[in-house]
């Protein structure tokens, strides 16, 4: 029996199959999520890893064998287990996928009421130690003693999820456009395009059908060898845009008609924009890596911007506490209050889809203007010995900036800024950095920065600015 206590995660379980995490695994899992959360009614999904069908069902026989009563959804994207959860008024439910990690690997995403998520702070560390408990005591597989089993019934919410995603954008202004979408072999493509299908543009689609040995490329579009493959189609179709899905679906990716890979911090601020326009004055979060761009044209168009901790368990969680409309991470997550407070990739594929057709061009018309004023470095990591001393180091190097500790350290001047942050697994620095003065001053002080992470540092370029 396969429960390896390393295969729970802060966010989520996660790991190798069948060392890790087994069918005798998931079926530990399943009687210890129903014993957390006391939950007579749970929703289980699943992805197209190839031993999701056997995972996804020794977990259901866990659960009803602890009593609960268990929706069946199948096949589907997260966000639609999300939907099943949140718009059933069911007690929780877990979808069985690794997301973006390589084939061998299988893993669980659990929620609770209203599809909130139970990570490590708020659960899990409980379920994985009931759960290896169960594994590590040999017992065989039964109904819990004086408990009635329960009952599965399949369950199809597709029609009342496509409903409530459609509500999110104007389909009349949605103009002809040339698309690309890249599934991964994922299961995103198969809940997005029928519904991109219902618009008047011309998808080509790739890699749409859902297979766990992911023949053609990872589904991880954050990793510049997954795009590669997008961008060269998007090219060749002379495409308005492209956009590509990770492997469960609940995060979406963009390439501009020029063929370039759009950071996520762009995307939040357009997304952020048009949510304003929905939601006036409306509160809107972004994660403490984020360009400036996002807070700068929130507040343009009469929004409050918040600043977060990065993580989908802190970004719920302060969504709801701020009562906010938005949330968007540079990883490709985004959040809206209007679908259940969760994340979501196809509600921004169609939002990204009628802006651009607003635009007038393609999506560079929308981004090209960001990029010309705001010049990120994207995310680096450094692994370092000690990283408490190269926080104290950092914040000493730069003690005449705005210093704030919402995630790791984030220090401020005019015109630049950037954020390191910790690894919750590993002894890395994260270093995400930002000009806005040129791609120059960008480099030098990401060069500068970076030094002083791998190093004992230098000279600083310059104080103020």
């Amino acid at each position: 029996m396969a429960c390896d206590r390393g295969a729970f995660k802060a966010y989520d379980v996660r790991g190798t199959y069948p060392d890790q995490l087994d069918e005798a695994g998931a079926y530990a899992i399943g009687r210890a999520y129903v014993e957390f959360l006391g939950a007579t009614r749970l929703a289980v999904g699943r992805d197209m890893r190839t031993m999701a069908p056997s995972m996804s069902t020794a977990l259901i026989r866990g659960m009803t064998d602890a009593g609960a009563h268990v929706e069946d959804i199948g096949l589907v994207a997260t966000e639609v287990l999300y939907h099943a959860v949140a718009s059933g008024g069911l007690d929780g439910g877990i979808m069985v996928t690794a997301s973006h990690n390589p084939k061998e690997y299988i893993g669980m995403k659990c929620v609770k009421r209203g599809a909130q998520p139970v990570g490590e702070a708020s659960g899990l560390e409980t379920v994985r130690d009931l759960a290896v408990a169960f594994a590590d005591s040999g017992a065989a597989e039964g109904a819990v003693e004086g408990v009635e089993p329960g009952t599965v019934t399949e369950a199809d919410v597709f029609a009342s999820f496509q409903e409530l995603v459609w509500s999110f954008i104007d389909p009349d202004k949605v103009r002809p456009l040339t698309v690309v979408v890249d599934g991964g072999n994922g299961i995103g493509a198969q809940v997005a395009l029928p519904l991109l299908r219902k618009l008047p543009i011309t998808v080509h689609a790739y890699n749409d059908t859902p297979d766990g040995t992911f023949p053609n490329h990872e589904p991880n579009p954050l990793l510049e060898e997954n795009r590669q493959f997008i961008i060269e189609k998007v090219l060749e179709h002379g495409a308005d845009l492209g956009i590509a899905f990770d492997g469960d679906g609940d995060r979406c990716f963009f390439v501009d008609d020029k063929g370039g890979f759009v950071d996520g911090d762009f995307i939040t601020t357009v997304l952020a924009e048009l949510t304003l326009r929905r939601e006036p004055g409306a509160k809107i979060l972004y994660d403490v890596r984020a360009s400036r761009a996002v807070a700068d044209r929130i507040e343009a168009a009469g929004g409050t911007a918040i600043a977060s901790r990065v993580g989908h368990a802190f970004i719920k969680a302060r969504l709801a506490k701020e009562q906010a409309a938005f949330a968007g991470e540079i990883s490709g997550h985004y959040y809206f209050s209007g679908f259940h407070g969760v994340d979501t990739g196809v509600v921004p594929a169609l939002m990204i889809l009628q802006l651009v057709s607003e635009s007038g061009g393609g999506l560079a018309a929308l981004i090209d203007p960001l990029r010309a004023k705001y010049f990120i470095s994207g995310e680096i990591n450094t692994r370092v010995d000690d990283v408490p001393m190269k926080l104290q180091q950092l914040k000493e190097t730069y003690a005449d900036a705005q210093i704030t500790h919402v995630d790791g350290v984030s220090i401020d001047y005019d015109d630049w800024h950037f954020n390191v942050r910790p690894s919750n697994t590993e002894p890395l620095l994260r270093l995400n950095l930002e000009s806005l003065v040129s791609v120059e001053d960008m480099e030098a002080r990401r060069d500068e920065v970076l030094n002083l992470i791998r190093s004992g540092g230098r000279e600083r370029i310059g104080h103020g600015s």
